[in-house]
């Protein structure tokens, strides 16, 4: 009794300190103080909510921010998963020690300090800049893009290896003794028994690139929605306006707009795969 007691305890006590950031952050983003501030009067308001989609500076470069932190996270995905699928797929049908080095070369991303991968990176870019295209300046999206991606290839590989291990290698070969090309099999014996973890790969890709700072500090440059300047991400953003001032007050409820997109995503994909579950035990009931 006392040990559940103390289990529930300690499941609550860190249930509150991973939330209660985000609902004091929420709680002010009802007030019209400019400082998140225990000391004055919380005057409530929804005046910070008319400021983020009104036309002043703050809401456009706010907005700015966002636009390119979701091409970003959404190009960065996708690619992503496309190699990481694909990489996963030709690991899975090597030999033994051919596969064994290549999960090993997987995993060092994962391992290894992002600002490694980072510093690494930008080496690359400048090296290539230097050389190869004599002295050009190749920093812009499509190395920002490259970073996000190589940083989340290996999470996507290590969200579709588990459902390649439990996927029947004999409907593939079924597939091919009746006819089907290789890439037939592939694209309608594969692919569906993965789907599930390719699809959690491009979650976990988006996720990555959407808090990602260090990476996207040392490989962005100008494009995308912030035109001829550096692009601008929320993490850089952020980071840019501790520099010079305090946070933009109008962030405030962009967290709310947030938390709570991402909570209706999540409760949506839970209904869906309970759905689907229950439809599954239906038929094989039938």
């Amino acid at each position: 009794m006392v040990k559940k007691i103390l289990a529930n305890v300690y499941i609550y006590l860190i249930l509150l300190l991973m939330y209660l950031p985000i609902l004091m952050l929420i709680a002010f983003s009802f007030s019209t103080n400019d400082v998140v501030s225990f000391n004055g009067d919380f005057n409530f308001g929804f005046q910070l909510y008319v400021n983020l989609f009104s036309n002043t500076k703050v809401a456009h470069d706010i907005w700015v921010a966002v636009g390119n932190t979701l091409i970003v996270a959404v190009t960065s995905a996708l690619v992503a998963v496309v190699l990481g699928t694909l990489g996963a797929i030709g690991t899975f049908y090597l030999k033994k020690r051919s596969k064994k080095a290549v999960e090993i070369l997987t995993q060092i991303p994962i391992a290894n300090a992002e600002i490694v991968i980072a510093l690494s990176l930008t080496v690359m870019f400048v090296f290539i800049g230097t050389y190869i295209f004599r002295g050009a300046h190749l920093f812009s999206y499509w190395t920002l893009l490259i970073g996000h991606v190589v940083l989340a290839i290996p999470f996507v590989y290590l969200s579709v290896k588990p459902k390649l291990q439990q996927m029947d290698p004999n409907l593939y070969e079924a597939a091919l003794d009746l006819g089907a090309t290789p890439s037939q099999g592939l694209r309608k014996v594969i692919i569906p028994q993965i789907m599930p973890g390719v699809f959690s790969g491009f979650l976990l890709s988006i996720t990555l690139s959407l808090d990602d700072y260090i990476v996207t500090e040392f490989t962005r440059g100008a494009g995308l929605l912030s035109g001829d300047a550096a692009i601008e991400t929320l993490s850089t953003y952020i980071q840019t306006s501790l520099k010079k001032h305090t946070v933009p007050a109008e962030l405030r409820p962009l967290t709310l707009i947030i938390f709570l997109t991402i909570l209706a995503i999540v409760i949506g994909i839970t209904v869906y795969r309970n759905s689907q579950a229950k439809k599954a035990e239906k038929r094989r009931a039938i």
